[in-house]
């Protein structure tokens, strides 16, 4: 990768942690937490990311915290023309390379396995408030600057 950065991955998860308790969803806070590698400002990172957290819509379907990194590894590892097929397998690549170290930390990248849900609970769009109990309950501020720290120790090899 031909990405420098002086951000620690220790502080990009500080900043992943800290939009995620600002009540972005864990998607836009991993997203925001690299606006200064992809370039995107704060309210069109957020809108891009928006509908990915909670496990897509808040489905708990795959963690947000994984879409994130996988919206982040399109500049880190782009393929934006079709026709150059090793351009999107490098992609894919990077994409199963950040999720499966995030998978070997968590045991999964599911969503609702993450939060210890049985299938279908908590499927409505409505989302919580976010209270003290709520970050009680929920691993996601620690999930989401984990995930910042996995693409930031990537992009520093």
């Amino acid at each position: 990768m031909t990405f420098h950065s002086n951000i620690s991955p220790e502080e990009r998860g500080a900043m992943a942690r800290s939009f995620f308790e600002q009540g972005y969803n864990c998607a836009q806070s991993v997203v925001l937490a690299f606006q200064d590698i992809t370039g995107m400002d704060a309210v069109f990172a957020a809108k891009v990311s928006a509908g990915f957290g909670a496990g897509v819509g808040r489905m708990r379907q795959v963690c947000g915290c994984v879409s994130g990194m996988a919206l982040v590894s399109g500049f880190l590892s782009p393929f934006t023309d079709p026709s150059i097929k090793a351009d999107k397998s490098a992609n894919y690549a990077l994409v199963q390379k950040l999720a499966a170290e995030y998978r070997q930390a968590n045991g999964s990248i599911v969503c609702s396995e993450l939060l210890g849900l049985k299938p279908n609970e908590q499927m409505t769009p409505v989302a919580e408030d976010r209270t003290a109990e709520y970050y009680k309950k929920r691993p996601c501020s620690e999930l989401v600057a984990m995930a910042a720290e996995i693409i930031a120790r990537e992009i520093s090899n």
